[in-house]
Order: structure tokens, then sequence, then C-alpha cells
């Protein structure tokens, strides 16, 4: 028998494999993207650049992340897919050659407030077990040091089922870390009861003062008023001692209300869990009023703030207990670990010492494990989340950084540049959205989208190295080799704030003059006491004008996706009274979220499918056609537009519009200038504030501040996120600011925000127990000239020459 010809099964040439090095974006139209077609190398360093809103992010996060990451969540079962947040497939034609992405934002950390750096991160677990295994005396396993592990004792009987059956006691204990007085939160909390209710009324007279606890509210005050455990009609003045005490401490209780099973719970209690549980900083603004004005936070004193009981802060290592080392500077801390010689532990020592050394190299040595996770600026939160990857054993992943030198002084900018390059060189795809010519120069690949922003942008105007980028006429490129220029004469001061013994966080006793009237700089490298100084002592020292201070933090904008520029800045409710005005109507008529929102989609504009396990679907609302209103209400005019032509306008468009003619509305027109001034003429004042980008959103923020009445304006970092180009028209905002009257105050790292200034305050001269102090003072042309700190030498080979 003869025997078959011998197919060749040989493996194809290696470069079938090899070929798959790009990932190919075609026709992208996620937000203001226009068919964008782009062809990024991986294993490279490629960076987007483009001013604010021209779609940067929506390339890298909306396109080639969002699509990665769904992919990735179709891997898993159909089961696990219910517990997951479904992902609708982006707008692209062909997405090709993705591969696993790690998104590294600038979303700020959990506000939980048992959510610290260590328990953020590996290093608190890693500790815990240290002192577990080596701390005296010996008190029990990891969760023994672990603030959020409550102790736990109990006992009964059990039946065993097995052969004759059998009822056996038993005990159960587990021992906890957590201080049994402020449950591991680190403070107590004081409740001022005249805040809640007025006693001199009864229930039913709508005795409660707490925002939101309407009478008609069935979880709140229906409940208290209707449970029968309360006289409705009595003052709660002449609540009996009995009746004081089940409306203000009673354990829950079941109650029934017109039927409906409820939970009856004292007013202290359900206060604390509806109002304290939650950080400070994610409140809305009327509800942290309320509780300032409500509640008066101390130090835990029981457990003097380290969160900790007393048994877990007896046992040490060498005389330092778990609390003592959170509480270390971590620099210091990993100082500690490499002193400690034990073999049974080495390495776990290793581990420690690893990621503790990788806080100390990605500029965050500064910070405590016991740092509350929710007062971390979005770069320090960003830098947080990049230490679990800096040691991980992956290659060949899609790293995604959004502004990562957001809040780093230019010393700090190059030890970032390393982290990225050594991410790169492990085989990593490397993609980062950035402003900083610093970072820019060390990209292998270069995509600048715009040529505008909003409708303006959605375009890639250039893509190649950063030698093509210098030579291209683009917006970017023409910026890019941008220097300052010192400026020739400064203005004098009309007065000055003055700050004595300042001790915030790290401050040294600081005294300082901050001038008024003018341009202030204050500066210094990450964790020198910047905003410890200002946030911390501004107003202790601003004696009568510490009212008059109008702060403009990093906070995030907090929206839902039916939030728009209309509604954050105030701008719709003089617009639905225009409306109303001329047509005889009711104002509520002309908004999207009251009565005259289209019933099929409640006002959103589109309808949201649920479909379960798989990915939710978004469509455009057959009734009202993504125009949000009845059509009734569309029949109202204003200068000859209905209301939902009005919010799909431009600012530069409604500035017209409300400017002059039948529609000219003085308030909105106020508002619209203000948008105007910092460069937001582009946006459409009906797009959800959830499509913003990072700087279009702090610019929002900034235009909303401009119209409040001030002398001080402290602004914290406002060139975070804005492009070259931009910086520009903030600096001739800043400028103008002053020229009105007003004295402004800014925590700033860009070095041409430093040379616009008329006085700069520089603190350091390190980060942490190493700075603290004011290292100069005076005018940018003296800290040049002076050259003796870090700010100087970076100011001085900064500016044009």
């Amino acid at each position: 028998m003869r025997k078959s010809t011998r197919t060749d099964t040989r493996p194809s040439a290696p470069g079938a494999a090899g070929s798959h090095d790009l990932i190919r974006v075609h026709g992208a139209r996620v937000n203001n993207l226009k068919d964008v077609s782009v062809e990024i190398p991986k294993r490279q360093l490629t960076v987007f650049t483009g001013v604010s809103g021209s779609g940067k992010s929506s390339l890298v996060f909306g396109t080639v992340a969002a699509e990665s990451q769904r992919l990735i969540n179709e891997t898993y079962s159909a089961f696990v897919q219910g517990f997951m947040p479904t992902l609708a497939r982006p707008e692209v034609d062909v997405l090709e050659g993705l591969t696993t992405a790690i998104i590294v934002d600038q979303q700020r950390m959990g506000a939980d407030p048992r959510s610290t750096v260590g328990t953020a991160t590996d290093a608190n677990a890693m500790l815990r077990i240290l002192f577990s295994r080596l701390g005296q005396p010996h008190i029990g396993s990891p969760g023994a040091f672990a603030f959020n592990v409550a102790s736990v004792r109990a006992s009964g009987a059990i039946t065993v089922e097995r052969g004759a059956r059998k009822t056996v006691k038993a005990t159960f204990s587990r021992t906890g870390g957590m201080c049994t007085r402020c449950e591991g939160r680190g403070s107590v909390s004081d409740i001022d009861l005249s805040q809640l209710y007025d006693d001199s009324k009864s229930l039913a007279e709508g005795a409660f003062t707490i925002p939101g606890w309407k009478s008609d509210s069935f979880f709140t005050v229906r409940v208290y008023a209707e449970s029968g455990l309360l006289d409705p009609h009595k003052p709660i003045a002449r609540f009996t001692k009995k009746e004081m005490q089940d409306f203000l401490y009673r354990e829950p209780t079941k109650v029934k209300v017109e039927g409906v099973n409820l939970t009856f719970e004292g007013l202290i209690p359900k206060i604390q869990k509806s109002f304290l549980s939650k950080d400070r900083e994610a409140m809305q603004p009327h509800i942290r009023e309320f509780v300032d004005r409500a509640v008066t936070f101390t130090t835990c004193p029981e457990c003097d703030g380290t969160r900790l009981s007393e048994e877990a802060r007896s046992s040490k290592i060498k005389g330092i207990s778990i609390a003592d080392a959170c509480a270390m500077q971590i620099s210091d801390l990993a100082e500690w670990v490499r002193e400690l010689d034990e073999p049974s532990v080495g390495p776990l020592l290793d581990s420690l010492g690893g990621t503790l050394d990788s806080f100390v190299e990605i500029g965050l040595g500064y910070l405590g494990l016991d740092r509350a996770a929710g007062t971390l600026s979005g770069g320090e939160a960003q830098r947080v989340k990049m230490i679990r990857h800096l040691g991980s054993s992956l290659t060949d992943v899609t790293y995604v950084f959004d502004e990562p030198t957001v809040g780093l002084h230019p010393h700090d900018i190059q030890r970032m540049n390393n982290l990225l390059l050594r991410l790169r060189d492990k085989g990593n795809t490397v993609l980062v959205v950035e402003h900083k010519p610093e970072t820019i120069a060390i990209a292998d690949h270069v995509v600048d989208l715009g040529p505008g922003a909003g409708s303006q942008g959605g375009t890639v105007c250039f893509e190649g190295t950063v030698d093509g980028l210098r030579a291209g006429d683009t917006l970017t490129g023409r910026h890019f080799g941008d220097r300052a220029v010192l400026k020739e004469s400064v203005r004098k001061p009309t007065g000055a704030l003055k700050i004595r013994g300042a001790t915030t966080h790290n401050l040294r006793d600081v005294d300082v003059d901050i001038p008024l009237g003018v341009l202030t700089v204050v500066t210094g490298v990450a964790g020198s006491g910047k905003s410890s100084l200002v946030h911390g002592s501004l107003g202790k020292g601003a004696g009568d004008v510490g009212a008059d201070v109008v702060a403009i933090g990093q906070g995030a904008i907090r929206g839902s996706r039916r939030s728009n520029p209309a509604t954050y800045t105030g701008l719709l409710d003089p617009i639905r009274k225009a409306f109303a005005k001329a047509n005889g109507v009711k104002p509520a008529l002309f908004s999207p979220n009251s009565e005259g929102a289209c019933p099929n989609c409640n006002g959103a504009g589109v309808i949201y499918t649920d479909l379960a396990m798989m990915a939710g679907v978004a469509t455009v609302c057959e009734e009202c056609e993504g125009r949000r209103f009845q059509a009734s209400v569309l029949d109202h005019h204003l200068g000859g537009r209905d209301i939902s032509e009005v919010l799909a306008m431009s600012v530069a468009q409604a500035e017209e519009f409300f400017g002059a003619g039948e529609a000219a509305t003085p308030a909105a027109h106020r508002i619209l200038d203000r948008l105007a001034d910092v460069g937001l003429g582009y946006l459409t004042i009906g797009q959800p504030l959830t499509t913003l980008s990072g700087g279009e959103r702090q610019r929002l923020k900034l235009a909303t501040h401009m119209g409040e009445k001030g002398g001080v304006y402290v602004l914290d970092e406002p060139t975070s996120g804005l492009h070259l180009a931009d910086v520009e028209q903030l600096l001739g905002l800043l400028d103008r600011l002053v020229d009105s009257g007003k004295s402004v105050i800014v925590i700033e790292h860009h070095q041409a925000v430093m040379a616009h200034a008329d006085w700069i305050i520089d603190l350091g001269p390190g980060a942490g127990h190493d700075g603290g102090r004011v290292v100069f003072e005076g005018t940018p042309a003296d800290l040049v000239a002076d050259g003796s700190t870090l700010t100087g030498e970076h100011l001085a080979a900064y500016i044009a020459t």
C-alpha cells in the first residue's frame, strides 16, 4: 500500500504573528469624533495631545479602552456578567489589535471614611500580617490589627446532625482591631439637636429641619409621625422621657405605615447612618452645609485618631505599633522595614519594602498609610493607583493614563516620565493623554487632535514623531516650544493677609504675608505644604476678609447624565423664566426634569434598555426625537426659538441670542459672558456634564465661581487639563480678575503662571517632613536670580532668554 503524500504542516512564517503590532481604529464617532481613523503602534509610548475638548479622551478612553474592557467582560460567564457594569459598544466601524487595557485615571478614590492610602494598596494588608507574626505581645491573626474588623464574641448551642443527634455548646470569637468608640473612623461626632428639629412644633406641624425631609416622605418624616410610637400632634418639647428615648435612640423596630412594612429607628443613629457615614467632600453643597452646622467632628479620645483598639496598639515590633507605622511618612516607614531582619518573614518584608519603595519612587513618599483616601488630589489618587502596576509581571498590556503629571512640580515630572518608559520597556503599550511638553517630548508616537474643541475638534491633525509635531503647523506644534517671559514690572500690593504660626499637616510654624491686590503664586514640590498653607491657614489668618474668600478647588463636578452646563451654572433658571414670561405659562414647563419632560423618556432624550447580563442599549426617544420635552412645550417660542433649540446652542451662539432683541435676558447673558471668558464658547449649553473633559469641567467651575462676590480668589492648579495654547487665555483671565480689584492666590506648578505672577511664595525644600518651610518670597525675577530653590532652577531653565 502506497503511503500518502505528506502534507506540509510547518508553522507559517514568524512575520504572521509579529504583524499584529498596531491597534487600528477606523471610523470612530464617540462624542465629537468625526470618523477618526488612527493606527497606534503597540509596545510603544503614544501621547495624545490637543486642546481641551478636542476628542482625546473620547478616542483613548471612550473608544480604545472602553472596547477592550467590554470584550474582556464578554469572556466571563453570563452569570458573572450579570454582576458587572454593562458596557455598550463604542461608535466605531473597526477596532483591531486590542490588548487588555488597564485604566489609571484621575477619578478620586473611594470617599468611605475608612478608606486610607494603606487600604487602597496592598501595604496595609502586608503590614497587618507582619505585626501578627512578629508583634509582641501576640494578640491574634491579621484581622486583630484591622480597623475595619470589629471584635465579635458569641456563645450558644448547636445541633450536630451526624449519627445520633446531639446538642453541644459552642462559643465563637473573633478579635478585630476596630476602635469601638469611633468604629474605625478616627473621629467622633457630637450632634446639635436644635439643628435637626424645632422642639416647639409637633411632627405633624413640620418640626424637622433636616434637608430633604419633606412632610410627605414615606421613609423619613411619615415613619416617625405615623409609627404609633410617638404622638404626632404633641410638641417635641413636651415628649415624655420614654418618648424622647424612642424618638432619639430607639433600636430598629418594624412598623406599618398605610399597610407598608417600614423600619422605625432613633433619629440619632438614622442621621449617623444617612449623613455621617459618608465622606464630607462627597456630599452635595447644601447637605455639607447642614452637616457643618449640625455636627461637630473631634478626634476620637479613645484611639487618638488611629482608628485602632487599645489591644491592637499594644502589640509592637521594636517599640513601634501598627498605628505608629501607619502614621509614619512612607519614606521613613520604608527605612524601618529595611532594618527589620527576620528570616521567617523574609519574603513578606521584601514585598512590603518593594511596595513602599514604589511610593517613594513615584513621588508619594511624603504621604502616610493612614491618610484618608478621599483627601487625595486627582493626581495623587492616580499615582497611588499606579503603585500596584509597577511591580506587575504582566506584559503586552495597554496602560492608559489621563494626564499623569497633574499636580507634579517640574522637578518630579522627569521621575514620572521614567516610570512611563519603564512600563513601555517591559513590552507594554502605553497610551497617555497629556499637555505637558516635557512628557510629550519622550513619546515614540504622537497623535494630535483638533483643530479646535467641541464641534470644531474631533479630527486628527497630526500623527507621527515628536520632531514631526514640532515642524508641523498644528496648534500643539506651534506652541510646543513656548517659553514664558518675566514681567518687566509687577503690581504693588494694597495690603496683606498675615498668616502666623501655621502648623497644618507638615507646616513648621510658618509665618508669611500673602499680598492683596496682586497675583500671588504659591509653589513648591508635591507634598511641600502648599495646600496646607493656603487652604488650611488662610481662613485663620484672613481676619475680616476670611468670609470674603472664594476657593475653587480640584474637587470633581458631581452630576448625573441629566446635568449640563445650563443647570450647573444656574443659566437654565433665567432662560425658563424668560420663556414663561414670553408665553404666559409656568417656568416648570421648560425644564426636562420637571413638568415639561417628555413622558416617554422622562426628559432624558434617550431610552435606556437594560438587557440583564448583556450590555445595555441607549436609543433616541421616538416620542420627542431626543429633544427631551413634550410636543406642546415646543410650541412655545422665545425670539423664534423653542427651548430644545436654545439648549442645542453653543455658549457663543446663546450669548448673541440672549444679548439683544426680543430674547434679551441680562441674567442669562451675564452667565454666558463668564463661560465665554474662560474659553468655553464652543460648549453646547445642554450637553451632559458626563461628556465634558477634565479641562472643561475645571473651567466650568471657575466660570461659576466668578459670579460670586469675593475679594480674594483662591485657585488650586487652574492649568490642570489645559492645552499649552489655553494657558495664555487663563493668564489673561487672572489679569482681568486682579485688575477688577480682586486678590488672586494660585497654587500652581506651571512655569508660565509663575513667570506671570506679581509675587511668588515657594515652599520646600522637599516633601513631607523635608518640606513645610517658606524657602523663598519675592518676585519671579528675584526667584530666577536667587537660583537656590528647585523652583527657581526650573523657572530659570524655562523662561525665554
